[in-house]
């Protein structure tokens, strides 16, 4: 099969599927910790150490409550669960004051750079599997729809590429938290470090969007030329 040929049209999308799928995303890995931490130390009076701690297990449940309603522990999952593991192993070791949990975590977008990075060597890159997750509706059309894509020489080329920027860009964005925790004070960082790593998620996001429109729009104009070439030598 010719890697020029243009991709088949995606299947019609459940909207209700995908939407509920993306709030349940965004409240467990956004609103929820922010909520939990804030709540813990300002009204309760915890440590910002335990609120921290405490905040991170909203994740977690996203994936319980995901596997739970696919039915199935897909790749996804599983790289969330373990990723999930790391930082709550990382969390636990050594000293538990803020300023060291504020380093670790640093630590753990570092780990998931180079958790990028360590997957172009394997049959298939960490964006593909993301991709599959935010980019369908997770029904069995979506996801086969999506899989198929591999065959095309531009969609593999594309997820490589992608998951080479999103490791390199998560490296240097721990390298710098790391640094500005011992440069600033800790309650400085604790305002200044969602807001370096939402706004690091968020330009990686419009980059990737974009990203894919333009190598969309590059696919489509070399399958039209083969298919004009192969017109005129018939």
């Amino acid at each position: 099969m010719s890697t020029a040929a243009a991709p088949p049209a995606p299947p019609a999308r459940s909207g209700g599927a995908a939407a509920v799928g993306l709030l349940l995303t965004i409240a467990f890995n956004v609103v929820a910790p922010i909520v939990t931490y804030n709540v813990l130390t300002e009204d309760h009076g915890w440590s910002e150490a335990s609120a921290l701690l405490v905040s991170g297990a909203w994740p977690v449940l996203d994936s319980v409550i995901m596997v739970a309603w696919r039915r199935k522990l897909d790749e996804f999952a599983v790289v969330t669960l373990v990723f999930l593991a790391i930082t709550a192993a990382v969390s636990l070791i050594g000293a538990q004051s803020a300023h060291a949990l504020l380093v670790k975590d640093s630590a753990v977008t570092g780990l998931f750079g180079l958790l990028c990075l360590a997957t172009l060597l394997a049959p298939r890159p960490l964006m593909f599997y993301f991709g599959r997750k935010f980019g369908t509706d997770g029904t069995p059309a979506g996801v086969a729809y999506y899989n198929g894509l591999w065959r095309f020489e531009g969609f593999r080329n594309a997820q490589r590429r992608m998951t080479l920027v999103w490791g390199v860009v998560y490296l240097v964005e721990a390298g710098v938290r790391i640094v500005l925790s011992y440069v600033l004070d800790t309650s400085t960082m604790v305002a200044l470090s969602p807001f370096m790593i939402y706004g690091t998620l968020g330009g990686l996001a419009l980059w990737t969007v974009r990203f894919v429109k333009r190598t969309k729009a590059e696919g489509e104009k070399r399958a039209a030329a083969a298919a004009a070439v192969e017109g005129s030598a018939a």
